[in-house]
């Protein structure tokens, strides 16, 4: 019989001895003309994963062709479609294989990514619980939350994560995810415990190193930070925001020449990251390169536009380089965008510097309405700012 020979062929399958199977595949198809279902199957997965995607949509369909009741021939012509991104047509298949068996999680899966790539978010949805009410995988959970996430749902994404680490606690993938949501919600602790928890069952993984690291940078925990970095390092060399981060704790340690290479490093590898443009500005603000700041400053203003505080730093730049009139247009752009009172705080000092002093009044006087909103906590957190406020309140008097 023609399946005799299956066996040999799902062994080598398994066992990833691909051309071994390649060359029994072949065999079979010489000698039974090609109609041998199970040896077109195997060929055509084993073509997948070499990338030769559009060769095994064909074979998969002549899979299909000779036995069109075998949801498996279905779900793959499926798999391969929208491998190739061709996600209607995909959707055509799934529909198809439905027929055969509606209560496969599989296919409600694979129709939810196809309508999240055709950004028909609430279809998808459907799909991933419908899929989780057959049965629950931890896969599907990751990309429900994920087309929550592309929403800009965050609470519904953790809610999902959450539900989904109830029965896979120790999914590592799950627990650094979590950790990033809380994160972008500004919830610093439990994003801490989350990464921490993820770093127990995979210590070595890059990604909640690096959120994990930026969340003790943030405490001013440098050393710690750099630690955890080293060992991201080994496993992702070529990170931009690795080195971005390691760039940026040397320059809280006051090492402006380390900070400066890591940061150009990180400029090197991902040159329109704007955020690592604006820490190369601010290192050589500090350093007093203000040329090289303007640069910076200018580049990070070009990559994104609609934040601030690059205006108010390119601002002070300017002044340093005895440029006054744009000095003032960008620190107006800044104030323009947001009510920040190191805004007005940094534009009446350069106003006062320049002898525009009811200019300088009256930006002072906005910075001290500003202040006297905060927070202690806040107000406590730069004591450099009350030494400033201090010094220009006098000269003002």
């Amino acid at each position: 019989p023609r399946e005799r020979s299956n066996w040999i062929i799902h062994m080598h399958y398994v066992q990833q001895a691909y051309d071994e199977c390649l060359k029994l595949i072949e065999e079979q198809l010489k000698l039974y003309n090609g109609l041998c279902e199970y040896p077109i199957y195997v060929k055509a997965l084993i073509k997948r994963q070499r990338g030769e995607i559009q060769d095994s949509l064909q074979l998969f369909q002549a899979a299909t062709c000779l036995n069109p009741n075998n949801i498996n021939n279905l779900k793959q012509v499926g798999r391969s479609l929208y491998l190739l991104g061709k996600h209607k047509a995909a959707l055509d298949v799934y529909k198809e294989a439905m027929r055969l068996n509606e209560d496969d999680w599989e296919i409600w899966h694979n129709q939810g990514l196809c309508y999240m790539y055709l950004k028909q978010y609430d279809k998808s949805t459907d799909c991933f619980k419908q899929a989780n009410s057959i049965q629950q995988h931890d896969v599907t959970y990751i990309q429900l939350g994920k087309v929550y996430t592309l929403q800009e749902d965050f609470r519904t994404a953790v809610e999902v994560y959450l539900e989904a680490l109830e029965f896979s606690p120790d999914n590592p993938e799950m627990l650094t995810t979590v950790g990033l949501l809380y994160l972008r919600l500004g919830e610093n602790y439990r994003a801490f415990d989350f990464l921490g928890n993820s770093l127990t069952h995979d210590p070595k993984n890059p990604k909640t190193i690096l959120a994990a690291g930026s969340i003790i940078q943030d405490h001013s925990d440098m050393d710690v930070a750099l630690v955890k970095y080293r060992v991201a390092a080994v496993a992702t060399p070529n990170s931009a925001q690795l080195w971005n981060n390691i760039g940026m704790c040397f320059f809280g340690k006051q090492r402006y020449v380390a900070a400066i290479a890591c940061l150009k490093r990180a400029l090197y590898l991902d040159p329109f990251e704007w955020i690592i443009s604006y820490n190369l500005g601010l290192v050589h603000l500090n350093t007093g390169q203000y040329a090289s700041a303007f640069h910076f400053f200018s580049s990070s203003i070009n990559l994104k536009p609609d934040f601030p505080s690059s205006y108010m730093y390119l601002a002070i730049t300017l002044s340093r380089l005895d440029d006054f009139e744009n000095a003032c247009s960008a620190y107006e752009k800044a104030i323009e965008m947001e009510d920040d009172h190191l805004f007005e705080l940094n534009f009446a000092i350069t106003l006062c510097n320049n002898d525009e002093l009811e200019k300088a009044k009256q930006h002072f006087a906005r910075f001290e309405a500003i202040y006297g909103k905060l927070d202690e906590e806040t107000r406590n957190s730069d004591p450099e700012i009350a030494e400033q406020r201090q010094a220009l309140a006098s000269l003002l008097r």
